[in-house]
């Protein structure tokens, strides 16, 4: 467990400077110019905005994963990720650009995080070489966390835009994509009862699995993406489960990494199309964040549909079903 506090603070550093990127260098590539009707933007157009709230997801899954699941630093990184989507809004509202002001963000983003963290830090210091094995309930948010994660990874791995012909795209999709592997790999191994050898193996050979996937998934065309979606969701999520549960006797119980195989192969995009589909016809929140944020709305024969919000939903969804470590929760 000691890996995890470095590597959670780590990887939310990382998120925050590709959130910086994100806002400063390919939000302006997405925002169309000119006042007219035929001007306006189609489906998906706003596809840096979800890489964008994905980072921010990142960030608060890598605060988790630095709190070893405990319940003050959950609490507070779901904290930090509203006001964050919050201030996004307005940053993006200003419209940033340049070298400079990616410096800026970056550096102020790791400077709150880095306080955020040393506030929470601060008075459990000293107690951290007392404790032994995680407790039932932080393995139970470092799983929820890592299945949080893996959903997000092909929401991030698929994403398009109304052309697919930009390189920012596919630059800005396999970066996030990668570094929530990375975050849910790094959280199920930390919700393990005990780190063996055997664990960290397995944890190195998923992440590279999946890392790999992400890149398959990418490289297919778009609009024939679900069949490697499902498959690297499927290896991604079991791979959690088998990282994180009990292995009584030494050995996972197969049988329950079976079932839920099953739930992580069809799952998340049953998830996904349940979330998006209210969100299309009763809850326009992507409409909502476009006019926050001043940028141009939706053509009226498309949707302005926020898929990162869809993927976080389902994420939770996947949660409910998986995140249950130990074998007597499962039974």
């Amino acid at each position: 467990m000691r890996f995890a506090r470095p590597l959670g603070l780590l990887l939310s550093a990382a998120a925050v400077v590709l959130w910086a990127f994100g806002v400063t260098v390919l939000q302006p590539l997405t925002e169309p110019i000119g006042p007219w009707s035929e001007a306006l933007p189609g489906n998906n157009a706003y596809w840096a905005r979800d890489l964008r709230f994905m980072s921010i997801m990142a960030a608060a899954i890598g605060l988790v994963l630095a709190g070893r699941g405990r319940l003050r630093w959950t609490r507070s990184a779901v904290l930090l990720g509203g006001c964050w989507v919050a201030a996004d809004v307005a940053v993006d509202r200003v419209d940033p650009l340049g070298v400079r002001a990616t410096v800026l963000l970056a550096v102020g983003g790791c400077a709150l995080l880095g306080a955020l963290a040393a506030a929470l830090w601060w008075p459990e210091r000293g107690t951290l070489s007392q404790r032994g094995a995680p407790e039932a309930a932080e393995r139970k948010a470092l799983t929820g966390a890592a299945c949080v994660a893996g959903v997000l990874t092909l929401v991030a791995a698929g994403i398009e835009s109304p052309t697919d012909r930009e390189p920012e795209l596919n630059q800005g999709a396999l970066a996030t994509a990668a570094l929530l592997v990375v975050l849910a790999v790094g959280a199920a191994l930390a919700a393990a009862p005990a780190r063996s050898r055997a664990r960290v193996g397995l944890a190195a050979g998923l992440a590279v699995a999946a890392l790999l996937g992400v890149g398959l998934v990418r490289a297919v065309p778009p609009g024939t993406r679900l069949l490697p979606e499902m498959a690297l969701g499927g290896a991604l999520l079991t791979g959690v489960t088998v990282l994180a549960w009990d292995w009584p006797g030494g050995r996972p119980i197969w049988r329950h990494h079976a079932l839920a195989a099953l739930a992580a192969l069809v799952g998340p995009m049953a998830f996904l199309l349940v979330t998006a589909i209210p969100m299309l016809i009763l809850l326009p929140v992507g409409a909502t964040f476009t006019e926050l944020a001043g940028n141009s709305p939706i053509n009226a024969a498309d949707s302005d549909l926020l898929v990162s919000l869809c993927g976080l939903l389902s994420g939770f969804g996947m949660a409910v079903l998986l995140a249950w470590p130990t074998a007597e929760n499962r039974r």
